[in-house]
């Protein structure tokens, strides 16, 4: 239905009108796709990465550590 009132209302536009139109639906295809880009789940592949040291280190000796790296 939508699809059908946006061709009626583009053939009353005139032509550089309907380039800025067309621009637009671009822009917002771009955008769309980015913010889908965006919503990616985090992965926790890196848990216990570190658990082959957790017996010399406690969590915040090694936050020290990686402030000191920084």
């Amino acid at each position: 239905m939508i699809e059908k009132d946006i061709e009626n209302k583009m053939r009353e536009l005139p032509e550089y009108l309907k380039k800025e139109v067309l621009d637009y639906m671009e822009f917002l295809l771009a955008k769309h796709k980015y913010r889908k880009k965006e919503v990616t789940k985090f992965k926790f592949d890196w848990e216990g990465g570190l658990s082959d040291i957790k017996d010399r280190f406690t969590s915040v000796e090694l936050q020290h550590k990686a402030s000191e790296w920084r």
